[in-house]
């Protein structure tokens, strides 16, 4: 827990950086130094150890942070120290950062264990405002579906739209076919829980408009081509695109960036019932393009393209989807890194700078042109898996490609899911490329 006020009384914790650790250790006393040795201190990160007065009581703790300060840097220590309050004052803003998003617990469903109070002098108001959007995003995904199908998620987005005095508009079941939205109804007909299309707007109208598209899979059974058990647990994270939109936007809405934003973001459960849509029909989507379905699992996909061609329709300055989409893009960069497609090498490289400046790493992956000829349907204008086992996350981002036109366009293939606890990083739902994400429209619109 992280409390933005002074608190004298409680055990301060010092930094040290692998760098200065000789220059320190010079100046501390036998107490500290048998206490160093002890602990195999060497000032690497999430390293610590308590000095005790001679009574034995905590005088302070010692924390390392590596050799610089880092998101990571003390990311370990919520869960390492015991209960109790603590202070740190002056420490920079990843440090702080890195502690509030590793003691982040989903306690939902049973209490957690008490963890440490750390007491920051002053107030950080972009240090909440960031924690506030990861918890809300890593909740969101971290909620079992029985507790988050499209009706739970519209309420989580009218909550987020309510904070901020945002509009929301909902289209809903049989309405979306009378708008022409007809793959987002087809993907999450067969749903106890209506498919909908969630739209919030937010912002001055004099703004540059940004609009945010978020997949909304509350669950992937998928389908008709049924996943196995084992690719099936981890599911009810598919909603992972919708909650990082929701997060992002809640962000943007906190620090008051000056833009106009839209939240975009199409809610279903891909669920199997007599009236599921199949292998081998052909459906009709927002833009006119016919789409013929090799693979109900690849339901991620056709949600987004009537989102994204509705979204183009405004031609805002730039479009920036997060989905959970591929297997393929972890199997090229692993769960931790988000993959990024782009049809603008300026936009791209702009993010990527921004990324790595906040440590939220994103790795660009290429559009490749040839690869097109992979998504031809003999029936159809586009089908909507490419009949091959290569070259997957590339395919699908060429699918949702046909749906901008024109307009800059970022698209982010995310796992949504820690797999592995880290430091700052606890296993679970993850907000990945939020960060980023923000750091670059600050950039881009306020000049910070």
């Amino acid at each position: 827990m992280l409390i933005f006020e002074d608190n004298k009384d409680a055990i301060p914790i010092e930094l040290v950086s692998s760098e200065i650790l000789e220059s320190w250790r010079s100046n501390q006393n036998e107490n500290t130094l048998g206490w160093m040795v002890r602990t195999q201190f060497e000032g690497k990160a999430n390293q610590h150890f308590f000095v005790p007065t001679t009574s034995g009581h905590p005088e302070r703790v010692v924390a390392g942070i590596g050799e610089r300060p880092s998101v990571t840097s003390i990311g370990d220590l919520p869960i390492n120290l015991p209960p109790g309050n603590y202070r740190l004052n002056d420490a920079d803003k990843a440090i702080i950062l890195g502690w509030g998003l590793g003691a982040y617990q989903f306690a939902e469903y049973k209490d957690m264990r008490v963890l440490p109070r750390l007491f920051v002098g002053h107030d950080m108001p972009d240090v909440t405002a960031e924690l506030n959007a990861i918890r809300l995003c890593r909740d969101l995904i971290n909620t079992p579906t029985s507790d988050m199908l499209p009706h739970h998620l519209e309420g989580a987005a009218r909550k987020v739209a309510t904070r901020h005095d945002a509009t929301m508009d909902v289209t809903t079941g049989d309405d979306l076919l009378v708008r022409g939205l007809n793959i987002i109804h087809a993907v999450g007909r067969a749903s106890s829980s209506a498919p909908r299309l969630i739209d919030m707007r937010w912002g001055d109208p004099s703004s540059p408009a940004i609009t945010l598209v978020g997949k909304g899979v509350c669950f992937d059974s998928g389908g008709l081509d049924l996943k196995s058990h084992g690719n099936m647990r981890l599911m009810k994270k598919d909603m992972g695109g919708a909650a990082t939109v929701l997060g992002l936007a809640d962000l943007i809405m906190s620090r008051g960036l000056p833009l106009r934003i839209r939240v975009l973001i199409p809610a279903v459960e891909n669920a199997v019932s007599a009236n599921a849509f199949r292998p081998g029909d052909v459906l009709h989507s927002y833009l006119g393009l016919t789409v013929e379905i090799d693979n109900t699992d690849a339901e991620g996909r056709l949600i987004l393209c009537d989102a994204l061609a509705l979204a183009a329709e405004e031609n805002p300055a730039m479009i920036i989807d997060y989905a959970t989409l591929t297997g393929a893009a972890r199997s090229a960069l692993g769960t931790e890194l988000p993959a990024m497609f782009s049809n603008s090498d300026d936009l791209a490289q702009a993010v990527i700078d921004s990324a790595l400046s906040v440590e939220d790493p994103v790795w660009r992956m290429p559009l490749y042109s040839d690869y097109r000829m992979l998504l031809k349907s003999k029936i159809a204008d586009i089908v909507n898996s490419a009949n091959s086992p290569y070259g997957g996350a590339i395919t699908a981002a060429l699918f949702l490609e046909r749906f901008v036109g024109e307009v800059p366009w970022l698209h982010f293939d995310i796992m949504g899911w820690n797999l592995r606890k880290r430091p700052a990083h606890p296993e679970g739902g993850e907000a990945m490329a939020l960060r980023a994400m923000f750091e670059f429209l600050q950039r881009r619109y306020t000049g910070d």
